[in-house]
């Protein structure tokens, strides 16, 4: 069973069809692509270098934007993306952020 799966062709990210460890190489699009830490089942995995600002797709559509650079081959959560759309919870400098109003 192949480990990653792009769900449309437009997306820059790629999910974990099962438990991925890191070093792994897993086949995307007919190519190898190396995971760089361990990730999860469902997880995303940037299927590309992607630029800090650039918008992440998922299911071809936007789900936010790198936080900074990410590699390919890197897990892409919180740490290196956030929403666009919805308050983002992560923590900033050690503390949790908590968008005002919230």
């Amino acid at each position: 069973m192949e480990g990653l799966l792009l769900i449309s062709a437009k997306d820059n990210v790629a999910v974990a069809l099962k438990p991925l460890a890191a070093g792994s190489t897993e086949m995307l699009s007919g190519q190898p692509l190396v995971v760089r830490q361990t990730v999860k089942l469902g997880d995303k995995v940037a299927a590309r270098d992607l630029a800090a600002g650039e918008i992440i797709l998922k299911y071809g559509v936007p789900i936010g934007s790198a936080t900074r650079a990410i590699p390919a081959g890197e897990h892409v959560h919180l740490h290196n993306m956030r929403s666009d759309y919805i308050p983002t919870y992560t923590l900033e400098d050690g503390h949790l952020f908590v968008p005002q109003g919230h």
